[in-house]
């Protein structure tokens, strides 16, 4: 039987080839999106160059050329999404974001894409976002955390108050550690109210609130609203301000457990960005229980994996990059595993990622260096002498672990 990726695919470039007046704009979309489904894409790049439309696939975080579009069916296609969208097919000039729904089978699955529209010199840009809820069910314990950081985590949301925060770049899976926390909580008992901007997944017996700037509702206007809701947990989706953080500290004062994400490098960098935004050190040092920084790696395509004997050269261009202990388990240990590419994974040699994460708990110790302001640097010392591994330490514990490789974990920490 036929692969259906290899199918579609083919499908698409046959239509393509076509004229103009004879290609179906409405075939070329549908195949489009379930090429990227059937890809495990995250999101489809439509982008308008002087002669061409170049269709790029962002799968297990890294972007790649799928197909080259003539330019003569730029418009129709942006039109087509602009309509499956709800949006202006007229407008041409300001920025537009929509959604619409996909069926993959009559009567089965289906999924929300998310649409944002931007113009460009060459015409106008599409990004598709898509919403496809992972047939894995999440637990802490698949996302990577290690036995360590699953008791700190584990402890810390048991706790009828204070704050946990998730901090890493756009695309780092973030939002996916903070609903995996939340299904672990969710139960009859509590009342869960989130307040995100764009609501990524429904879950089923949290109250979700999206962020409508237009309309006035934004993070701190729905945060103080969320408090006279009677919640138990709140789950903020992003402390953006001054004003969100004072609201989300007091929250957490007064008796709720709540939950966010901050833009850091690191965890121990989350201190003096709280401090930024006018946040009393005190404050700072009871509420905060523990900090989550995180990065999604790669998984070794487990198809096309093989084992890979690492030569003295590769491991002394490791040093200074790494701590010496890493250097030291990579000489003693010596074998690590690639993937050498194969049909399943495009011959990329992964499929899936897996999070590299560094948890600092807010210990008595780190609470002192919290109040006495002192240095990031200072803080995340103190927090690796009490057991924290580094991102970095545990990304090549993955990588000893066979799941990731030293060029993925280098890639995605040194970016």
């Amino acid at each position: 039987m036929e692969d259906i990726k290899i199918k579609i695919k083919r499908e698409i470039e046959n239509e393509i080839k076509k004229s103009p007046d004879q290609i179906s704009i409405v075939f070329i979309l549908n195949g489009l999106i379930r090429y990227a489904y059937e890809m495990r894409a995250s999101d489809i790049h439509l982008e308008p160059f002087q002669d061409k439309l170049k269709i790029r696939f962002r799968i297990d975080g890294v972007m790649h050329t799928m197909f080259e579009f003539p330019k003569d069916i730029q418009d129709e296609i942006l039109t087509r999404i602009k309509i499956l969208s709800n949006l202006r097919i007229d407008e041409h000039l300001i920025p537009q974001d929509g959604r619409f729904k996909y069926v993959v089978e009559e009567g089965e699955k289906e999924f929300d894409v998310r649409v944002s529209i931007m113009p460009t010199y060459y015409g106008e840009n599409a990004v598709m976002r898509l919403l496809v809820e992972s047939q894995q069910v999440f637990s802490l314990e698949n996302l990577g955390f290690s036995r360590r950081d699953l008791y700190v985590i584990t402890k810390a949301i048991r706790k009828p108050y204070g704050m946990i925060l998730v901090t890493g770049p756009t695309g780092s899976g973030k939002t996916t550690t903070l609903y995996t926390i939340l299904k672990i909580l969710n139960n009859e008992s509590i009342t869960i109210i989130t307040l995100e901007d764009p609501i990524e997944y429904s879950i089923e017996g949290v109250t979700q609130i999206q962020v409508n700037i237009q309309a006035g509702l934004t993070f701190d206007s729905g945060l103080r609203t969320i408090l006279r809701q009677d919640p138990d947990i709140i789950m903020v989706g992003e402390i953006r301000d001054r004003e969100t953080a004072k609201i989300s500290v007091n929250a957490a004062l007064t008796g709720h457990l709540l939950l966010s994400t901050l833009h850091t490098n690191d965890s121990a960098t989350v201190f003096p960005r709280l401090l930024e935004m006018e946040i009393e050190p005190f404050l700072i040092a009871s509420t905060v229980n523990v900090v989550i920084a995180q990065r999604l790696v790669r998984t070794i395509c487990q198809n096309c994996k093989k084992e890979k004997e690492l030569s003295d050269v590769e491991i002394n261009a490791l040093v200074g990059l790494v701590p010496e202990k890493i250097i030291n388990e990579l000489r003693e240990k010596r074998t690590v595993y690639i993937g050498k590419g194969c049909p399943t994974c495009n011959n990329s040699g992964y499929w899936g990622r897996i999070g590299i994460f560094e948890v600092l708990l807010v210990s008595p110790n780190v609470k002192k260096l919290i109040m006495l302001q002192r240095s990031s640097d200072e803080i995340k010392r103190t927090a690796q002498e009490e057991g924290m591994a580094t991102m970095i330490e545990d990304g090549f514990q993955k990588v000893l672990a066979g799941l990731t490789t030293i060029e993925e974990v280098l890639r995605v920490i040194h970016d």
